[in-house]
């Protein structure tokens, strides 16, 4: 019988956002950004450290008990981050799942749905996507660049990521496409087998990566496989002071539930 995979989760933390300076240490509900994604990561994770270039940052981990890694200030991206702190941890595992340092309601839920892709022996990465509910949203929500789509074949593998929305329906209005067709939206998430993982992180950025402005595209083009885990939740990330206020209405509301 195969062993359990071992998964460890990174967190990359940077301090020096353009429009958030500092938003890892920012205060939500009395506790800072950073330690209430670590602490949803540890509802199912045993091993998490966060991945930072400030010593701030990683003194505010150690005090409440976390495990901090410090990491160049020059990487390109949180997955080039996420594999130096995965080589300077010296833990043994099969899988990095790579925790945005900005979802502080990430769902134990939607990482465990990242995992189970690694049942599938041939999924390289792994990611999360969300049905589009056009009960719940209008069609303008679908076409906003800033929310990515994505099309899976029947076994979940993801083949294209795109800024516009894909599939194009044709011979029906717009409004009605949701009707003809499931579309997908990308949540941010991802998981990477170690040794795919070191493998990325050494590809240089591809075309259609560069005119989507979209990573995964890169993957995808060098041939990785990347399935998808569903989630019926939508995260939260904060990337602004005003996110930052929205996401505290949205804590009041759960504890008022």
């Amino acid at each position: 019988m195969a062993q359990p995979l071992k998964f460890l989760g990174i967190i990359p933390a940077r301090y020096a956002s353009t429009r958030f300076p500092g938003k890892p240490l920012a205060e939500l509900g009395g506790m800072t950004v950073i330690e209430r994604v670590w602490r949803q990561a540890r509802r199912v994770l045993d091993q998490v450290v966060v991945a930072t270039d400030d010593e701030r940052i990683a003194g505010a981990v150690r005090s409440f008990g976390g495990e901090a890694i410090m990491t160049s200030a020059s990487h390109r991206s949180g997955t080039d981050r996420c594999y130096e702190a995965y080589v300077k941890s010296g833990i043994e595992c099969d899988v990095v799942i790579n925790i945005q340092g900005d979802e502080p309601f990430v769902q134990p839920e939607q990482l465990e749905a990242l995992m189970a892709c690694f049942d599938d022996t041939k999924t390289d990465i792994a990611t999360l996507v969300k049905p589009f509910d056009a009960s719940l949203l209008p069609f303008s929500a679908l076409e906003n660049p800033n929310t990515p789509k994505v099309v899976l074949d029947k076994a979940m593998k993801a083949r294209y990521f795109s800024r516009s929305v894909i599939p194009f329906v044709r011979g029906a209005e717009k409004e009605q496409w949701p009707q003809k067709v499931q579309y997908y939206t990308h949540i941010g998430l991802y998981a990477y087998r170690c040794e795919v993982l070191a493998q990325v992180t050494r590809l240089e950025p591809s075309p259609l990566e560069l005119a989507e402005s979209l990573e995964q595209l890169r993957w995808i083009e060098n041939g990785f496989s990347i399935k998808a885990g569903i989630t019926t939740q939508s995260t939260i990330g904060i990337d602004t002071p005003a996110d930052l206020a929205r996401a505290e209405a949205y804590l009041a509301t759960l504890k008022e539930a």
